[in-house]
């Protein structure tokens, strides 16, 4: 009985010993470093996070501005094929000032096209009030007219974008066959439209080459 009674005492001393690591480890809790170390992960992941809106959020705002720009470049060498297709000018004056046309050179502000309806020719004249709402565009230069709060193009609400961060240069220059002759028939045309926004510090370009042939 002594025995079994010593054996009883042993085991129990045992049993509390045991339960009271347990309630040891689990009171431990946290040291302060690793709370620490946690936070710092957590807002490293925020960051990374806010920075790809940034990205996104700067993509929205420069698309407007790349989509202008196309379409600039596309009325630009429209321009050209227009004073081929009408005959309205000759066809060796469809090149650059500097080659006795009257195309001018050099990048130009975007101002509207003048008597000769052409775009970048040296009759350019500064924009009179050409939007919906007859709105003049600031400094004479091109602007846009998008709807304003309404949703309807044409209302007094209307928003006026003005095109002065933008440049267009129309370069024409006439081609040569693989021996370094002229070909008097075929000229290729870059258009290259420059743009700046308070997005983008380093200014932004947008090219088209095309082939403009004497033939229509």
């Amino acid at each position: 009985m002594a025995l079994l009674a010593g054996s009883d005492i042993s085991l129990e001393a045992n049993v509390r010993r045991h339960r009271k690591q347990v309630r040891q480890g689990a009171e431990s809790g946290f040291s302060l470093i690793e709370v620490m170390i946690s936070i710092l992960i957590l807002t490293i992941g925020l960051l990374s996070t806010l920075s790809v809106f940034g990205v996104a959020l700067k993509a929205t705002q420069t698309s407007q501005q790349d989509l202008i720009a196309r379409q600039l470049a596309s009325e630009a060498i429209e321009s050209v094929y227009t004073a081929r297709n009408t005959s309205q000018l000759a066809w060796s004056a469809i090149q650059n000032v500097s080659n006795g046309g009257v195309f001018v050179d050099g990048p130009m502000t975007l101002t509207c096209a003048g008597p000769d309806g052409l775009e970048g020719t040296a009759d350019d004249t500064t924009c009179i009030p050409v939007t919906a709402t007859g709105t003049a565009c600031p400094g004479g230069v091109r602007c846009l007219s998008e709807p304003g709060p309404d949703g309807i193009i044409g209302t007094s609400d209307d928003q006026i974008v003005s095109l002065t961060g933008f440049t267009r240069q129309i370069q024409i220059t006439p081609m040569t066959d693989v021996n370094g002759n002229p070909i008097p028939t075929l000229n290729a045309v870059a258009i290259t439209i420059t743009y700046s926004s308070p997005q983008n510090k380093t200014p932004k370009t947008y090219v088209i080459n095309e082939y403009v042939s004497s033939y229509h």
